[in-house]
């Protein structure tokens, strides 16, 4: 570029990489085995546990009342799940339920503080605001290179990719519900004189949870969408065997476990909905 020279960025990166896995090598590797092994007794011994009929069963019920009695969940869900383990794809399914749900509590733990100190605090919001839009803004792929150096391969890199793509919404809808909350609610409990911790727990809380439990859906649909992109390191699931379909040209097989994918997705989807639907009324 003439005059101005070429600005290491990159290896500024590296350098940061590098002194970040170097000095908190000992919490990524707590992070790795010991989490990492808890994911796994979760997928592989507890979820496999469960006999795929009883599983299916409780889902149905539980499909059932969260819908409000109405068979069409049920009915989706039970033929879904029995479709995925017919293909004899149980085993990726359980693996890619609890990446998911690992992925979304994380986020949620995370993204509802994060969400309520913007609501609170202006400073907060214009300082994490342009970051949540680096975070939704940056390719997904992305998120894999630090995930890797600091974890290596497995479930665990595969988590916080999902989390950090995940979470934005969770912050987002959370601060959009809490300044959403009407100033004469505000002020009606300022005058009781309710503190700080009063007024957010019962007052803006409850009456941002549609809300929130909107940025909560997204999020979790958001942990869905990494499964693939986080089976390219080794994460297992149903992501997994999209990717072996892919490489080895097997549409059929790609296609089974995608269809997988989007069977889960869709009653996680009507679950969240219906408990933000049962909740809001």
């Amino acid at each position: 570029m003439g005059l101005i020279p070429k600005l290491p960025v990159a290896e500024w990166i590296d350098t940061a990489t590098e002194w970040t896995t170097d000095t908190f090598e000992f919490l990524f590797d707590f992070i790795k085995e010991d989490f990492g092994d808890f994911i796994e007794i979760v997928a592989e011994d507890w979820l496999m546990g469960i006999p795929i009929w009883l599983f299916i069963i409780v889902v149905g019920v539980l499909a059932f009342f969260a819908s409000g009695k109405k068979l069409g969940l049920m009915a989706f869900s039970v033929i879904g799940l029995w479709f995925i383990a017919n293909q004899e794809l149980w085993e990726e399914l359980m693996n890619t339920f609890t990446l998911v749900i690992f992925a979304s509590l994380i986020s949620v733990i995370i993204g509802v503080p994060f969400g309520i100190w913007m609501a609170k605090s202006k400073l907060a919001e214009k300082i994490l605001t342009p970051v949540l839009d680096f975070m939704q803004t940056m390719p997904a792929f992305v998120y894999l290179i630090p995930a890797v150096a600091f974890f290596s391969i497995g479930m665990v890199p595969g988590v916080f990719a999902s989390v950090i793509f995940a979470t934005p919404p969770t912050v987002r809808f959370t601060n959009l519900g809490i300044r959403q909350v009407s100033h004469e609610l505000i002020e009606a409990s300022d005058a009781f004189g309710t503190t700080g911790t009063q007024k957010l727990f019962k007052v803006q809380l409850p009456m941002a949870k549609k809300t929130i439990m909107a940025g909560i859906n997204q999020t979790v649909m958001l942990a869905l969408s990494m499964v693939v992109i986080a089976s390219m390191i080794g994460a297992k699931g149903l992501g997994q065997t999209v990717i072996t379909g892919l490489q080895r040209a097997e549409v059929g097989t790609g296609f089974v476990a995608g269809l997988g994918i989007v069977i889960l997705a869709i009653i996680i989807d009507r679950f969240t909905q219906n408990l933000n639907t049962q909740r809001g009324d």
